[in-house]
């Protein structure tokens, strides 16, 4: 006689095809089965419902084929069919009626409603053959994530203070505009995170703060694309007035054209990425739209009240002593290659 409370030697290795002796899942019965007549994946569907006239659970059943379960039903009314998973029977109904036409049908019993949900998840799944392996999972505390949050912030204070004085060092007063225009950036996008906790509660994780940190490198760019454009036309010969204007024309069209590959890249960053990389992107792409606002409203309208300044004109101030320099010898010697010419 089979003993239930044993392990199963079969543990679902059995031969549908032939005779199985199987336990019930409980192990409080013993059934005699034949060949199996109906493949588990024949199974549609299955569900718990509450029947509202007799006031019970039911399983409802929905075969892909129907011909299969209405002969079935046909041969075995008012017997027992079991539904059998990896050698144990689930269930064991009597048919009360067949055949049974549609490809439906239902079980119902003295469910309660988790049984008849497990029951219906039982018919629905069987065995699904998925392995799952643990992943690796890492727990933050609540301190240890202030404190990262904290050294993020502090990082980006040192590099916006490391820009500002390479601005200073390399620019001399220039870099004092640009720094002024990079602190106005720094404190709307500062702004307007504020404002976004306040109103839909975002919050300020550490991929977001390493948009940030990104964006100040980007903001620090075109400032110096900008500079470096007045630079060129000094070169040919221009004045530090003449040539800031004509400097913005040409740098505003290679700004816009770099911030607008960052923002399409940061769009579709957000779009397609998940979890903390979407706060990546957003960063990025605020520090990219504010970056271009301080740009035209600030840095540009700057630059153009230094051109018109004699003090902002000096070489030791604005730092364009040696491009003027460079500017005058070219010029000399262009005049002294026209005269041997001539």
């Amino acid at each position: 006689m089979l003993d239930c409370t044993k392990p199963d030697p079969l543990a679902g290795n059995d031969d549908p095809t032939l005779p199985l002796v199987a336990c019930s899942t409980d192990g409080t019965g013993t059934y005699l089965l034949g060949p199996s007549a109906i493949d588990g994946q024949d199974i549609k569907d299955a569900s718990a419902s509450l029947n509202q006239q007799q006031g019970q659970w039911e399983v409802d059943l929905t075969f892909k084929h129907p011909d299969p379960w209405a002969k079935l039903t046909g041969d075995y009314v008012n017997r027992q069919v079991a539904f059998a998973l990896d050698s144990r029977v689930v269930s064991a109904p009597v048919v009360q009626q067949g055949p049974q036409l549609g490809g439906s049908t239902q079980i119902t019993g003295h469910f309660t409603a988790t049984a008849a949900k497990d029951l219906a998840n039982q018919l629905k799944y069987g065995s699904l053959p998925l392995s799952f392996a643990t992943s690796d999972a890492e727990t933050v505390s609540a301190t240890l994530g202030l404190s990262s949050l904290r050294a993020g912030l502090i990082a980006g204070a040192v590099g916006l203070i490391a820009v500002l004085l390479y601005c200073l060092l390399y620019y001399r007063m220039l870099g004092f505009l640009a720094g002024f225009s990079l602190v106005a950036s720094g404190f709307a996008v500062f702004g307007v995170i504020v404002l976004l906790g306040r109103w839909i509660s975002f919050t300020l994780d550490l991929a977001g703060i390493a948009g940030l940190i990104i964006g100040i490198g980007m903001t620090a760019d075109s400032f110096v694309v900008f500079f470096e454009r007045i630079k060129d036309e000094m070169r040919e010969g221009r004045s530090f007035r003449s040539s800031v204007p004509r400097g913005w024309a040409r740098a505003q069209r290679t700004n816009l054209s770099g911030k607008t590959v960052s923002l399409i890249a940061s769009a579709v960053l957000y779009i397609l990425a998940a979890g903390q990389v979407k706060g990546f992107a957003f960063t990025l792409g605020l520090t990219t739209v504010f970056d271009v606002i301080v740009l035209y409203l600030v840095t540009s309208p700057l630059m153009m009240l230094a051109s018109r300044s004699p003090f902002w004109a000096k070489p030791s101030v604005n730092g364009l002593g040696a491009i003027a320099q460079y500017a005058r010898e070219r010029k000399a010697a262009a005049g002294v290659l026209v005269g041997k010419e001539a």
